[in-house]
């Protein structure tokens, strides 16, 4: 069974409980200048707080994607850095024998 459908499950299954627990929790929701007349469930003030997250972190996230495949992607930076300093530099297998990769580790 794919492990990403496992975890996806309990996940779901974590905010099924959550969900359970918080329904008799209620609250009034504060904008500063309103407040909410009626009581909204504690469960869809924190949910509704972590899609409104998610989305003010997409532009950022797009952003450096973008960006990151106009400069050729990770790959390519890293030939082209590794063919710049040539071989033998501090982490190539040139520096006591080390093998390349980053930091000396394979």
């Amino acid at each position: 069974m794919p492990w990403r459908l496992i975890g996806l499950i309990i996940i779901f299954g974590i905010f099924l409980l959550f969900i359970a627990f918080n329904l008799g929790n209620k609250c009034y929701i504060s904008f500063g200048f309103y407040t909410t007349k009626s009581e909204v469930p504690v469960f869809l003030t924190a949910f509704s707080s972590f899609v409104l997250g998610m989305l003010c972190a997409a532009p950022f996230i797009i952003s450096f994607r973008v960006k990151r495949k106009a400069r050729g992607g990770k790959g390519e930076a890293a030939q082209k850095a590794k063919k710049k300093e040539g071989k033998g530099g501090e982490t190539g297998a040139g520096a006591g024998g080390f093998p390349e990769g980053p930091y000396g580790v394979n």
